[in-house]
This record gives C-alpha cells, sequence and structure tokens, in this order.
C-alpha cells in the first residue's frame, strides 16, 4: 500500500473519529492531511502542521483521539503552533501535545496565556518535541524536570516574570544545544550556571541577543573578536551599562534586550569559564582568546569553593580522609616535596574541607523564615515586625529581635519556639538597637527610636505577669534622642549610643549614668558606632560625612586615633572578630575593609554600584573573619565575599511568591556558630505588615524550606540604623 494511500486511510479514521464525537470534521484538520498527503506524493517529508488558532474545542478531541490511535504511520512529524488561542481548553492542548508524542517536531505557543499549572504540568510531565518555543508565557519559576530527551533548541524569550531555576530544572535533556533567554528576570550567576552545568549538549546560549539575529547563532555581520580598550570602564553605547569590561564590541553589534544576569559584574567572562563546552554566548562567538581572558578575570574576582579549596571533593571522600587521617589527592601532590609531616592534617582543616564540599554541591542554599513565631503571637492577636535582631553571643540556639511597634521577643531559632516577650511600655517607638552583655549572658540592651534605653534580664520574671514576659531592670538611663545604634563594650561596663545627630553619647551599664556626652565628632550624623571586641576602651564611629573614626576613651576623645575616608556616606562599622580589622559599609554598596591599627585599606570588595543615593548596604563577618555578608535596602540580594580577597563567593537572592513582590535586605548577620550560615531581615516591597527573618543555610539545598507561606507585601520605610 502507498504512503498516500496511509494518509488517506488517516483522513478516513478522522471522518470516523468525528462520527463517533457527533462532531463537524474540522475543514482545517482535513486539509492539513491533504496536505500531508501531496508532501508523501512528491517524495516530501510528511508533515502536519496543527495552527489551534483554527480550531474550536469541539475539534480538539477528535484530533486527540486520531493520534491516539495506530493508524499514523504515514505522518512522519508534526508541528503544533498556538499563537492565542485563548478560547481553548488548556487541559485538552496538553492532551493533545502528549497524544502527537514522538512525532512532535516544533511546539511554539508563544504568547499563549497559559496557565501556570499548565505550563508545570507539561514542564514536569515532558514532551518529544525537538523545538519548544515558550516565548512571552507567565513563567515565574522554572522547573523542566520532565523528560525532552529530543529537544534541542529552547526558546524563553520575554518571558518577563521568569526569575530563577529550581535545582532540578534541565535533568532530561541531553541535547538541547540551543536556549535563548533574553528579556526574562534571571539575575543569579550561581544557581543559572548550577542549573545549566546539567546541559551536556549546551553550544549556543543568549540572555541577550544582537538585534539582527533571528536565533542563538553568532552575529553574521561582523566577526565578534573583541578588540582591547584602553582602559578599565565598562563599555557604554549598543550595551548601555553592560559590564564587558576592558573589550567592546564592534557597534555593528547591536545587544538588546538584557536579562539582569547581564548586568553582573564579568558576567560574560564568568559564563565562559563556569560553561566550558559553550561555543556562543549572546550571539558572540567564544574564541580561545576569549577563554584565556575569561579565566584570568574569573580568577581574580572569583572564588569557585571556600577556605582556599581549589578542587571540588565529594562529602563522602572528606569524611573518608577524616577517618583515615589522610588528605585528598590534590594536596597531596601540592605537599609531597615539603615532607611528609605535613600529610596529617587537623580536625579544622577536615572540617573546612567539608563545608567546601557541602557548598560547592548547594548551589540552592537553604532559606528557612522564622514564622513558627509570628503565628503563635498571631492566635493572641498580635502580628510580630521584627525591625532588628540579634543572635545570642554564648547560646547557640537564642535569638533577640525588637519590633516596629516596639516589642522584643526573644526565640529559640533552631525550633522556632517562644522564649521571652517583652511588651511595649511606651507607644508609637520602634527598636532600632539591641545589644546582649557578654559576662551577664541573660541580659540584653534596648535602644528605641525615640530615644530610651532599656536594660533587660530575660531570667527575670514579675509575678504578676505571664511566664513568657519579662521586665526591665531598675536602671534609669537618660535618653539619647535620635537613637539609632546602641553597644557594649567588652567588660559590660559601658553602652555605647549613636544616632541621627553628630552625638556619642556613653552610659555606666550598673548606674544608668551618663558618663560622656561628646558633640561634633562628625559633621554629619554618626549613624553606627562600636566598641572593640576585647578592648573595652577603644570604639569606631561611621558617619554620613564619608568619614570612620577611631577612638579611645582612655584618652579625652577630642582628636580621633586616626580618619579614614569613603567616597559616599558610610551607613555602619564594626569590627572583625579578632579587632584585627574593620568592616566599613558605606551608601550604595561601598563595602571595604580596614586595618583596625591605622585605617590603612585591606580590601576592597568591589560591589558594583546601582546608582541609588538611598541604596543603604549593611555588612558583617561570617565565619569568624574569613567571609563577609553584604546587603543593601533597595536589593533583593546578600553577596558573600572573602575577606581577605574580596572575591565573590555566593549570592543569595531574595524571591517573593509572585512577580511583583521583590524582597529587599533590612539588615544582616553572621551565624556565629555555625559555618556558612546567616539570618537576614527582609521586608516585601509592597505595602503591608510582612516584615521577616530569614535563615539561610548556605551548606544544604533546597532553596526555600516548606514553611514558606505567601504573606503580605511590606515597603521598607526604616533605612538607619544598623
Amino acid at each position: 500500500m502507498s504512503s498516500s494511500s496511509h494518509i488517506s486511510d488517516l483522513l478516513n479514521r478522522y471522518m470516523e473519529i468525528c462520527q463517533m464525537h457527533k462532531v463537524r470534521p474540522s475543514s482545517d484538520v482535513v486539509s492539513w492531511l491533504k496536505k500531508a498527503m501531496v508532501q508523501k506524493l512528491t517524495c516530501q517529508k510528511c508533515t502536519m502542521v496543527i495552527s489551534l488558532d483554527q480550531l474550536k474545542n469541539a475539534d480538539l478531541f477528535p484530533l486527540t483521539d486520531l493520534f491516539r490511535s495506530n493508524d499514523l504511520n504515514a505522518l512522519e512529524t508534526v508541528d503544533l503552533l498556538c499563537g492565542s488561542s485563548i478560547g481553548l481548553d488548556e487541559c485538552a492542548i496538553l492532551s493533545l501535545m502528549h497524544a502527537i508524542n514522538t512525532r512532535l517536531r516544533v511546539v511554539d505557543i508563544q504568547d499563549t496565556p497559559l496557565k501556570e499549572d499548565i505550563l508545570r504540568d507539561l514542564f514536569n510531565s515532558g514532551l518529544d518535541c525537538q523545538v519548544l518555543n515558550v516565548k512571552s508565557t507567565e513563567i515565574q519559576t522554572l522547573n523542566m524536570a520532565g523528560k525532552f530527551m529530543h529537544m534541542h533548541t529552547l526558546n524563553m524569550d520575554f518571558c518577563t516574570s521568569l526569575s530563577s531555576m529550581e535545582k532540578d530544572c534541565f535533568t532530561y535533556m541531553p541535547n538541547l544545544t540551543r536556549l535563548s533567554m533574553c528579556a526574562t528576570r534571571i539575575s543569579n550567576l550561581w544557581t543559572t550556571v548550577a542549573a545549566l552545568l546539567k546541559l551536556p549538549s549546551l553550544l549556543e546560549l543568549r540572555f541577550q541577543n544582537c538585534l539582527c539575529c533571528k536565533d542563538t547563532s553568532p552575529c553574521h555581520l561582523k566577526d565578534v573578536n573583541a578588540t582591547k580598550i584602553s582602559n578599565n570602564t565598562p563599555t557604554e553605547g549598543y550595551f548601555g551599562e553592560l559590564h564587558i569590561d576592558e573589550y567592546a564590541v564592534s557597534q555593528k553589534y547591536n545587544s538588546h534586550h538584557p536579562s539582569p544576569i547581564c548586568f553582573q559584574k564579568h558576567y560574560r567572562e564568568y559564563m565562559i569559564v563556569s560553561l566550558p563546552r559553550l561555543r556562543v554566548l549572546d550571539n558572540c562567538q567564544i574564541g580561545k582568546f576569549d577563554g584565556e581572558r575569561a579565566k584570568t578575570v574569573f580568577s581574580s574576582y572569583y572564588e569557585v569553593l571556600p577556605n582556599k579549596r581549589q578542587h571540588k571533593e565529594s562529602i563522602i571522600s572528606v569524611l573518608h580522609m577524616r577517618e583515615t587521617g589522610t588528605s585528598g589527592i590534590h594536596n597531596q601532590k601540592s605537599l609531597k616535596s615539603k615532607g611528609p609531616s605535613l600529610h596529617k592534617k587537623s580536625q579544622s582543616f577536615y572540617s573546612r574541607s567539608l563545608c567546601a564540599a557541602k557548598l560547592g554541591s548547594s548551589a540552592w542554599p537553604v532559606l528557612h523564615p522564622l514564622s513558627n513565631i509570628s503565628q503563635i503571637m498571631k492566635e493572641e492577636g498580635r502580628i510580630l515586625r521584627p525591625r532588628q535582631f540579634e543572635y545570642h553571643q554564648t547560646d547557640p540556639s537564642l535569638m533577640a529581635f525588637g519590633t516596629l511597634e516596639g516589642e522584643v521577643v526573644v526565640i529559640n531559632h533552631e525550633t522556632g519556639n517562644l522564649v521571652k516577650y517583652l511588651p511595649v511600655f511606651d507607644t508609637n517607638k520602634s527598636v532600632l538597637g539591641l545589644c546582649w552583655l557578654k559576662r551577664f549572658q541573660s541580659k540584653l540592651v534596648v535602644g528605641y527610636d525615640n530615644g530610651s534605653l532599656r536594660l533587660y534580664d530575660i531570667n527575670d520574671t514579675l509575678p504578676e505577669v505571664a511566664d513568657n514576659y519579662s521586665s526591665s531592670i531598675g536602671v534609669d538611663f537618660d535618653d539619647f534622642q535620635h537613637l539609632t545604634s546602641v553597644h557594649v563594650n567588652a567588660t559590660d561596663e559601658h553602652i555605647l549610643t549613636s544616632g541621627y545627630s553628630k552625638k556619642v553619647a556613653v552610659y555606666d551599664i550598673s548606674t544608668g549614668k551618663r558618663l560622656h556626652l561628646f558633640t561634633d565628632m562628625h559633621r554629619e550624623a554618626i549613624n553606627v558606632a562600636k566598641f572593640a571586641h576585647h578592648s573595652p576602651s577603644l570604639f569606631v564611629t561611621s558617619s554620613f560625612d564619608h568619614d570612620i573614626k577611631m577612638w579611645d576613651l582612655r584618652t579625652k576623645p577630642v582628636n580621633p586615633c586616626y580618619t579614614a575616608s569613603s567616597s559616599s556616606g558610610n551607613v555602619m562599622v564594626c569590627f572583625s572578630p579578632d579587632d584585627l580589622y574593620l568592616l566599613v559599609s558605606a551608601v550604595d554598596n561601598e563595602v571595604k575593609q580596614l586595618l583596625a591599627v591605622d585605617g590603612r585599606l585591606h580590601t576592597n570588595f568591589d560591589i558594583a554600584p546601582t546608582g541609588s543615593g538611598q541604596n543603604y548596604t549593611r555588612s558583617y563577618y561570617m565565619n569568624g573573619r574569613d567571609y563577609i555578608i553584604s546587603g543593601s535596602c533597595d536589593e533583593p540580594v546578600v553577596r558573600v565575599c572573602c575577606a581577605q580577597t574580596g572575591r565573590r563567593l555566593r549570592d543569595i537572592y531574595l524571591e517573593g511568591q509572585n512577580a511583583r513582590s521583590l524582597m529587599f535586605v533590612q539588615s544582616l548577620r553572621g551565624d556565629p556558630f555555625r559555618h556558612f550560615h546567616m539570618a537576614i531581615l527582609a521586608a516585601y516591597v509592597r505595602p503591608s505588615s510582612k516584615w521577616e527573618i530569614i535563615k539561610v543555610n548556605l551548606l544544604s539545598s533546597g532553596q526555600y524550606s516548606a514553611e514558606y507561606q505567601k504573606g503580605q507585601h511590606l515597603c521598607p520605610s526604616y533605612r538607619l540604623g544598623t
């Protein structure tokens, strides 16, 4: 029997199925089948092109049954095109795709308003198509965990809600060679690369496109080998402020529709080094010279693994080395010439190696909101909105936070259980400063935005108050107007306060007496003042006058020990745990580490600015003084950098539950007891009552924990303080 007769039989079969469904045969379906018959007669590849725009819901069911039958041998491939089929049943469309099965060649559903759950089902179940075009569809989080074994081209351009990829994405796409994701909201280099590394055949990738290029292939108008520029400033012009750094592509290569990831510093170099099989990036050919230069830039700006580890090792191998007392093959080779005694490693070495192995395998850190405490208080008719928080200095399980309404709460952050609740003693005030005492470990100092100071002992309970309510110790402190910061010295004798003024005050912690009131220490407001951790008389001030000043109470603080300056107003400063360094954070991501002894620059972290004068940046140490974490109130990202080299280890992005609910960083702290753990005080961008403390574990993988719930959105309003 000839091929054309097979198509004829298929046409007859379609008529029978329509009769069974009691619907009229679609003239368009009949036309498509007849075109396929002509292709067979003229020895062409037999392809049926289905345009869903020309069908009604009643036409979908007979067509689906036709493809589920065994009479389709004459059809070689099927293209499914869907431009704007708003009226069609989306589940029926999905069923049709699966019915066509292995004959699918092209699935083009660009601009189709498919619901997110339908897209999720499609991505989870997979398709046998070769080309998938989901351009301009509403996708927020990409998790293409289904089997797309034959797909070689994927177009996700203009998916403007798409902001992240989940860890199982791209797991079953062995043949994908071309991927386009222009004009999305993708911004995270680390999770993006981790997902793309699962694509063994990926050769062409773009997050921005040349205007003349319709696909991911190299631009044909100009050889895009880069030409060196004399200065080191980012190239402007067609690329706007995109970071191409020291090279510029010919003006005939016009870059358009960049995703936010393209604005990351050294984005191109990071991609080239991290995806070594890639041949074309953003319609630019990747040459040998590009690869060599990218490695140089990458090694100077990024840190692949923490703790100076150069090679990825499995957790199991590190545990085995710890048990056997050996070191990895890479370490053995490097230490061979230094004698056998160096092969015996300390437990600290193995702990650091284990951290490196865990972090290296966890591109998606676990983010765990402390929502249990909010639920407890909500049952009592109160909603807690954290404004400031501090880890306890000796108890790994305790954390205190103050709220926008003036409450102070102590929780077990490991379990989420309420430990103590300190109610509001006055209205219309917020907590802007908290500090645990060091020797008297149950006590903490609280500073409020109305200038009042309180010293609390969480072990003291008034008999007439419920068990979880604590009282203020009977010490009266003079108010400090415009307070934004409080800190206690190393011996628990003095309290240091500063605020939105040029004054700094020192109080006796036992009597409440104000010992010193220093005026005009700076030319502008002193947002943060901190005592040293080990020297009870030394303290440092940071001011919006651009200066950092070191002071010593043993000499009358008329003149500072030294002054260091930033190029913009300083938001905060803190000592490293051993007091060897100062970490300075100025407006809009100007973060640097100074030598505490004389204020000389030690490390410049070179974080890209946003251009906003309201982008207040805060930075703290993590893992002792090995790493620093930095976040800003106009950005939903926390950056982790090596404190000694300044190289970037990781970025952690905060994301709301929909495309319009970005979360911004209000404050953050490194966990003093757990390496690569931290907590972030985040606020939503839209007005509401939602403020949240989010714990981050960089050593585990999983994104948001199961407790993460949808919440209302909040606009950050309190930008000063620590």
